[in-house]
Order: structure tokens, then sequence, then C-alpha cells
């Protein structure tokens, strides 16, 4: 037997590569969004295996009411101050609206600055069988490409609302559809974002690739959730797929109140506290 030590799994670089792996094991997938070094630390710390730095930053960071505003420029910030807090987990950075869908050479040339500036490993592009050949040109350069179907933020304005997708069979065929033409592109992960359950684990069981669900059920091979959300800090919607894992923001109030007292009390600092 073998005398050398097992390594551990959890301290292996997370790559594209192991996410096949890990579907193929049954291995499910853990995803949060991160937007600076701080967090993006304590994420990897944790075990998170994929750090999405989502566009959402428009909405939990700059207060904007949608992620259409969100800039490339802002992205390659916020992904570069994330990458710098990453050794294991696998970092994507989301393509901004309007840098993707002019044309597949303003994609590819955005997606490389993404690369390129920001550090990190892999993009993500919403849409389906439209935006498949710019997804291809991307991917044959060597950037590799995470899909995103169902309930896309950027094309809000065209849905209207935030409510569930393809509750009907015309709109289920479509993602189905748009599933398989995002592996045919050459995806390497796909989300499936505010579906039918039943329909996402068609889906995951229907693609070589790994899906990642948000609203989407536990029938896919990995979850992602926005941090602010799961933690309590962004309040001003709470939808029914978020599970809260902490009240931080009320316990950040609750500090911040408590430093008011001390201050206008002149109870801070104390003689410890001082030089």
């Amino acid at each position: 037997m073998s005398t050398e030590p097992r390594s551990d799994a959890r301290s292996r670089k997370v790559t594209t590569r192991s996410l096949l792996q890990m579907k193929e094991r049954g291995d499910p997938i853990a995803a949060l969004t991160a937007y600076d070094f701080t967090t993006a630390q304590l994420l990897d710390s944790a075990g998170i295996d994929v750090i999405l730095v989502g566009d959402s930053a428009g909405m939990v960071v700059q207060g904007l009411d949608t992620t259409v505003a969100v800039t490339l420029d802002q992205m390659l910030y916020h992904c570069t101050v994330v990458r710098r807090g990453i050794e294991r987990a696998l970092v994507v950075g989301d393509m901004p609206f309007m840098t993707f869908q002019v044309n597949a050479d303003e994609a590819l040339r955005n997606a490389g600055r993404m690369i390129k500036e920001s550090g990190v490993e892999a993009v993500k592009l919403e849409g389906g069988s439209k935006i498949c050949p710019t997804i291809r040109r991307i991917v044959d350069v060597g950037i590799p490409v995470m899909g995103h179907l169902g309930l896309t933020p950027q094309s809000i304005h065209k849905f209207g609302t935030y409510q569930v997708r393809a509750t009907e069979p015309e709109e289920a065929d479509e993602v189905r559809r748009d599933a398989r033409a995002l592996e045919d592109a050459g995806v390497f992960a796909i989300v499936i974002e505010k579906v039918p359950a039943t329909l996402a684990t068609e889906i995951a069981q229907s693609v070589r690739v790994p899906v990642i669900g948000i609203g989407a059920g536990v029938g896919c091979d990995g979850q992602i959730l926005v941090t602010h959300d799961m933690l309590g800090l962004y309040t001003r919607f709470h939808p029914r797929f978020v599970r809260r894992y902490a009240e931080l923001g009320k316990a950040m109030h609750a500090a911040f109140e408590h430093y008011v007292r001390d201050v206008k009390g002149r109870e801070f600092p104390d003689k410890d506290e001082s030089y």
C-alpha cells in the first residue's frame, strides 16, 4: 500500500476540466458571487468551487435597479480585485450587456480583455442559439465560456418581469434547444436561472456539461446564489429560491448603531484604544 499522503480534493485548483469530472462523479458544484478581494478570500477558503464575478454588482454594489447599465471597465475592476483573493476556485467573469451582442469580433476583443487584464479564467454570456456563433469564436481562441439560460437579467426589459421562465411548453422547448446548442458551441457549463425544477433536471441529464442552477431545483449539477442575497445583505427583495444563511445586514446595522452610541457618549476610544 502506498505511503504517500492523499491529496485533499478541496485544495486542488478547480478548472473547467475538473468541473466536468465533478459532474461525471455526481459531486455537486458549489458556486457563489464575489465583487471584492475580502469576500473572494473568504469564499475560496470555505471551499467554493466556482466564483462568479457577476454583473449583479450593478444591483448589490452600485445600487442600480437592473444589471443593464454595468460597463466593461467596471467588470474589469471587480474581476481584478476578486482574482487577487483566489487560490483554488475557478473564477468566471460576467460579460456585461452590449459587450458581446454587436458582433463576434467585438465580443472576442472584450472577452480577451477580461482574461488578459483581470486574470479571470472564463467568461459568462447570457443567451441561447442566437449567440452560439459568437461563443464558438471565443472558445476557438482558447477562452472558456459559461452559458446562461432561463431568466437572463440583461434581458429584463424584454421580459418585463423577474418571474419564473419556461413554464409554457413553447418556451420550455426553446430552453431545451438552447442548452443543446450551447453545448455544441463549446461552453464548459450552463447556468439555468428560475425555470421549473423538472425542466432543469431534464436538461442537466441530457447534456454532458455541468448545469448550475439558481432557482432551478436540486436536480442540477450544482447551485449558485448571489452572495449578498444569501447573507441577508441585499434586502430590496427576497426571491423564493434564496436561502438566507445569515442576516448580516441586521447584524451590521446593529453594530453601526452601537458605534454611534459609543462615539456620541465618548465611550470610544477608551485608554486601551488610545496612544
